[in-house]
């Protein structure tokens, strides 16, 4: 995970949604913005690209994705940028939960599969010639016992 709540690709070669690979000036042909609101974005903490070396800015597709999210909210909703970054971090937060709800469910479906097969052991070690008890049925009758006399 990168310092977005993003996955990283583990082939450094491979180039993903997450692969910061576009400068400043390509970044905002792209999303349409002024690279001046690009830095403005970034000091507000609302789309924060990847650094150089050099501290040169490096965006990715998803971050371009996102600064045209922030323009439609700003534009054509009328949102405060504050409001715009309440409105991202509580998306990531979203998404961040929505994972860890799928890793449990996944921990939960492990565990239930490791249950059935230790069940399943313990059953086939049952002792196969003992023969399961049947609860008698209880009845009201009585029986009385008188034991036999002796002579004396």
């Amino acid at each position: 995970m990168d310092s977005r709540g993003g996955r990283r690709s583990r082939n450094p070669y491979e180039l993903t949604d997450e692969s910061p690979v576009y400068v400043i000036s390509v970044a905002a042909q792209l999303s349409g913005l002024h690279p001046q609101t690009l830095r403005q974005y970034d000091r507000l903490g609302l789309v924060s690209p990847d650094r150089t070396a050099g501290r040169g800015r490096r965006y990715s597709a998803r971050d371009i994705e996102l600064l045209r999210q922030v323009q439609q909210l700003s534009q054509n909703e009328g949102i405060n940028l504050a409001g715009i970054k309440r409105i991202i971090e509580l998306e990531n937060q979203v998404a961040a939960l929505q994972q860890r709800v799928a890793e449990l469910q996944s921990a939960v479906e492990g565990a239930a599969a490791a249950i059935q097969q230790r069940e399943a052991a313990v059953h086939a070690s049952y002792r196969r010639d003992l023969v399961p008890y049947q609860d008698v049925q209880q009845t009201s009758a009585l029986v009385v016992w008188r034991p036999k006399r002796t002579s004396e």
